[in-house]
């Protein structure tokens, strides 16, 4: 997406453990999240490309514990289907070179995702994957994520 992304992930337990920054204690996800996000590097090799200057990304950000497999399921859907949805990608999901979709469903073999993790935790194969992809989400459902 040209103005946000969306991130799904597994946290493990030291993740999840807390750590002092500043004043603030922030889980040592939160913490390092924040110094990729805000990092001078990252940036700038951004900013350059692209003829710019300024901060990349807004500073609101949102998170949602994702409590059971359905609601997995449609979170993967879900940020699968964005671009599709918004009219970024021409007629396939897989078209949207920025996605995930395309390694998931076995068209590219990237290494940024587990693709074995997701479906561990989904019941998924990659059979199911692709076809359940498709099946475009409901105005219903996508209130869930907002």
């Amino acid at each position: 997406m040209p103005n946000h992304f969306h991130l799904m992930i597994h946290v493990t337990e030291k993740g999840c453990q807390n750590r002092i920054s500043g004043t603030n204690e922030i889980s040592e996800l939160s913490y390092r999240l924040g110094i990729l996000l805000s990092s001078y590097t990252t940036t700038t090799v951004i900013n350059n490309s692209r003829g710019i200057s300024g901060s990349l990304f807004q500073k609101r950000t949102k998170s949602k514990l994702i409590h059971d497999q359905e609601y997995m399921v449609r979170c993967m859907h879900y940020i699968h289907q964005n671009p599709f949805v918004a009219g970024l990608s021409e007629n396939k999901l897989e078209h949207w070179k920025y996605s995930s979709f395309p390694d998931y469903a076995g068209f590219r073999k990237g290494s940024l995702c587990n693709k074995n993790l997701l479906f561990e935790l989904t019941d998924y194969d990659a059979h199911s994957f692709m076809k359940d992809s498709y099946d475009v989400l409901g105005g219903d459902v996508v209130k869930l994520f907002y």
